[in-house]
């Protein structure tokens, strides 16, 4: 009798492992939810939710159900979390979807901030002013929190606007009030939006930005072409001045597109080094030079940034960068929870 090596035995004996198959979440808990996020275990424990499953104009309604199509690799244990309307929000934590195809949510209270994460307070109950789609002309734009209620962005975003929209990170529409506070020279203009109370990006204090240091930035490109969610890209700070020796910019690597003005410049921690501003006119200076530039992006400084949001009276968030370098993914879901969709009707 021949027999067979124990590793091969135990490689015959052991179960398959279990993937992850759809499985789906029901809304129990008596109010709409605007939000729902579905993440692998412990990442809902340190406050890194991804990107919210809902569309930001179809609710899950009361006892309305969503189906969820894990990755292969996420494995079977995943953490929940459902945002309502009003503030309120339902966690599961350490769900074997694997086991149990069918999750409900049934039990709602106030968010409480996770360990070493901004708080997140509840969303006022502030009426949603949504889109005019028989706006004649539109434009969009990016902004992010620099305080309550208060959004940073360029001021050739909103200027000359009739009107000032945009889309919270909840999925909730809110309206400008004027007037904005603008500096023209910085192209930076501030915004009061009621019903936003946070959380706010902190500005970069310490050390200094240095050129080559790795940046991401973090908005909407492209709106109506590409996807309506957001967008993340990386590059590295190519120089310490911006066009024509402008000393309030950076000059930038990461890719920018019409629509990524006025998000954040992060570095690899997080926190503000920069307002994503302008990209080269490539076709331009090629008419000039006789070739195309590439990757040549600029962004206003964060330290000018950070005076102008002071000189508004806001005493805005600053942190040092001197933790470990944080992974882009999630750099992205830092800036998620602060970056606005701005819609521009005129």
């Amino acid at each position: 009798m021949k027999y067979l090596p124990l590793a091969l035995l135990l490689l015959i004996a052991a179960p398959a492992a279990a993937e992850p198959q759809p499985f789906r979440v029901t809304n129990r808990t008596g109010a709409d939810a605007t939000a729902l996020y579905a993440v692998r275990t412990p990442r809902g424990a340190e406050g890194l939710w991804g990107n919210n499953l809902l569309s930001p104009d179809r609710p899950l309604r009361p006892g309305a159900g969503f189906r969820v199509n894990p990755n292969e690799a996420a494995g079977c244990r995943f953490d929940l979390r459902l945002v309502l309307a009003d503030g309120r929000e339902s966690v599961l934590r350490d769900q074997d979807i694997c086991v149990a195809r069918e999750l409900v949510l049934d039990q709602a209270a106030l968010p409480r901030p996770a360990l070493g994460a901004a708080p997140v307070p509840p969303a006022p109950a502030v009426p949603q002013q949504r889109p005019n789609t028989g706006a004649r002309n539109v434009s969009t734009g990016t902004g992010f929190l620099v305080a309550a209620d208060r959004v940073l962005t360029n001021q050739h975003v909103v200027g000359g606007c009739d009107r000032i929209v945009m889309r919270a990170p909840d999925g909730r529409w809110l309206g400008a009030v004027p007037p904005a506070r603008v500096d023209a020279q910085l192209d930076l203009a501030l915004l009061a939006v009621p019903g936003l109370p946070g959380p706010a990006l902190a500005f970069r204090s310490t050390p200094e930005v240095r050129r080559g240091e790795s940046v991401v930035t973090y908005g909407f490109p492209l709106a109506g072409v590409l996807s309506s969610d957001p967008k993340l890209t990386e590059g590295v700070i190519s120089g310490l001045a911006g066009l024509a020796d402008n000393q309030a910019q950076f000059q930038i690597s990461a890719a920018v597109q019409p629509g990524n003005s006025g998000g954040p410049l992060l570095d690899r921690q997080g926190n503000v080094v920069g307002v994503v501003v302008s990209k080269l006119n490539a076709q331009r200076l090629a008419r000039v030079t006789g070739d195309i530039a590439q990757n040549v992006n600029f962004a206003v400084k964060g330290a000018a940034a950070l005076e102008f949001v002071r000189r508004a009276g806001l005493q805005p968030r600053i942190a040092p960068s001197q933790d470990p370098d944080r992974s882009t993914a999630d750099i992205g879901e830092v800036a998620h929870r602060s970056t606005l969709f701005i819609r521009c009707e005129r």
